[in-house]
């Protein structure tokens, strides 16, 4: 708890001076001070006695007026600058994107029986949702899914875990592994560049690459400081990116995992390690359950905010259609592996395309509900 309040008094309130100067554009020097002695009044509230760590409270206090100040001139100096927005893509972007490009071709020719079948994975893979037929994209958000067709960290998570599993017959020697973890954040940062670099993806490449130097440096870290920390990366790097809802929507799920999460996880009595066949299932349910509550706790009043909308049977929504993408993603890119091959097997071609019915129609099913 200790590390988790040190971060938070340095990437809160450089964060809250960030949407500041983003928000407000350019104000008078005397308005940005005041600001930003708000904001690190308000942090120093949050700050609990155990928050002296790095000092007395005086110094927390200019520690975090500085912060504050900080991410306030790096906002501004960015809108002055256009730092984080070019005209152009580099030579590794423009690479990343011919291979997207030649995947939604390669997805194109895979003999499909359903057009739809092809263009949900396509926007699964790639992001590219143009092809979709308006009654599944209205299906998907009616039921409280369009983050599903929207890339993201379960995106992302899901191909990082088949990459760590594809790349975990190298060993497990301790070079092996800084090997393994480069080659991972390596393929990721790449899929990200190809897939556009979205604000929510770009937020899932930071975890990863955190989380994997972490585990290069044997630290242990909590998911709040992960968030923290990079939310603090990505707003430095890209100050206008705090405007985009895909990131406030990103975090947003993210701090409702890391803080709402566990509490509600807690409601179920019993130890897990003592629960048996039928209690194990009925605890997955309260936990996925537990997890669409937190989600939608924190990013609720976003989305309604953005498009005056909630869903109201997101539980349901999140239980079906969250396993069923964990099982098409590697699928799909299975059946893609094989077509570039020149190979179509029918029963990979059939499941395939089985699975992708099996989420529209179960969304249909809710959105008319």
């Amino acid at each position: 708890m200790k590390a988790e309040r040190d971060i938070a008094g340095i990437a809160l309130p450089f964060i809250a001076g960030v949407a500041v100067s983003v928000y407000a554009g350019t104000i008078y020097p005397w308005q940005a001070v005041l600001s930003c002695l708000a904001v690190a009044a308000f942090t120093s509230i949050l700050m609990t006695p155990s928050g002296k760590a790095l000092g007395s409270p005086l110094q927390w206090a200019v520690i975090i007026a500085l912060m504050a100040f900080c991410g306030h001139l790096t906002g501004l100096t960015d809108r002055f600058l256009s730092l984080s927005r070019t005209d152009g893509a580099g030579w590794l972007e423009q690479k990343a994107l011919d291979m997207c490009m030649r995947m939604e071709a390669a997805i194109d020719a895979i003999p499909f029986e359903r057009e739809a079948t092809g263009q949900i994975i396509k926007a699964l893979l790639t992001g590219e949702r143009s092809g979709i037929p308006k009654e599944v994209t209205a299906a998907f958000r009616e039921s409280g899914a369009s983050h599903i067709l929207a890339l993201s960290g379960l995106h992302l998570g899901i191909i990082y875990g088949i990459m760590r599993v594809l790349l975990s017959v190298l060993g497990n020697s301790a070079t092996v592994k800084k090997i393994r973890s480069l080659l991972v954040i390596g393929i990721c940062g790449f899929y990200t560049l190809a897939t556009g670099a979205g604000a929510s993806i770009v937020r899932a490449f930071l975890f990863i690459v955190i989380g994997e130097y972490a585990s290069i440096r044997h630290i242990r870290l909590t998911l709040p400081v992960i968030l923290m920390t990079a939310m603090s990366i990505q707003v430095f790097f890209s100050p206008d990116s705090i405007r985009d809802v895909g990131f406030q929507l990103s975090y947003a799920a993210i701090a409702g995992i890391a803080f709402i999460f566990p509490w509600l996880k807690g409601f179920w009595p019993g130890e897990r390690r003592k629960d048996d066949v039928l209690t194990k299932g009925a605890r997955w349910m309260w936990d996925s359950a537990a997890m669409s509550i937190s989600c939608q706790i924190t990013t609720g009043p976003i989305a309604y905010y953005y498009f005056r909308s909630f869903p109201m049977h997101f539980i349901l929504t999140n239980m079906i259609a969250i396993p069923l993408t964990s099982i098409i993603i590697p699928a799909a890119l299975l059946t893609l592996a094989s077509s570039c091959l020149g190979w179509h097997p029918t029963m990979l071609l059939r499941a395939t395309e089985w699975l992708v019915a099996a989420l529209s129609e179960a969304l249909g099913i809710i959105a008319e509900m």
